[in-house]
């Protein structure tokens, strides 16, 4: 199994930032590898995601997520080909002045032997970037 979790400040509004990260149909726009997102149910406190990714290979797999505007957004794994845990979350805590400390958590396992490399790169090299990515999204929005 492999965890990470990353903390950052960003120069953003703590709502601006969670609309971002609540907006799954737009993530195809600007994170790197989603190649498409089926929104299968959502209310204010839920949702069940579909992702399509393209890193190293072609997955696809279902998040239930819960939703906690404006703090928090967590999720779980309900179905992929291959994972057989996803579980995280983003938590943002408003420190004033339009910034936000955000921190994203991971957990993952997969179904198939996967090479520590992969496994990195997944996991602990992407974040940072992917991180970035959602923050240019909410400072551009």
């Amino acid at each position: 199994m492999a965890k990470a979790s990353r903390t950052e400040i960003f120069d953003v509004d703590i709502n601006k930032f969670y609309e971002i990260i609540e907006d799954y149909e737009k993530y195809p726009e600007f994170v790197d590898g989603v190649s498409e997102i089926e929104v299968l149910e959502k209310s204010e406190t839920s949702a069940k995601v579909k992702y399509s990714l393209n890193l190293i290979k072609k997955f696809t797999y279902t998040l239930s997520m819960t939703q906690e505007k404006p703090r928090k957004l967590s999720w779980v794994l309900d179905s992929g080909d291959f994972f057989k845990t996803n579980s995280g979350s983003w938590e943002l805590k408003d420190l004033g002045d339009g910034k936000t400390e955000v921190t994203y958590s991971l957990e993952v396992d997969f179904k198939i032997l996967a090479p520590k490399m992969i496994v990195n790169k997944l996991v602990a090299t992407n974040l940072p970037q992917m991180m970035k990515a959602y923050y240019k999204r909410a400072k551009e929005s």
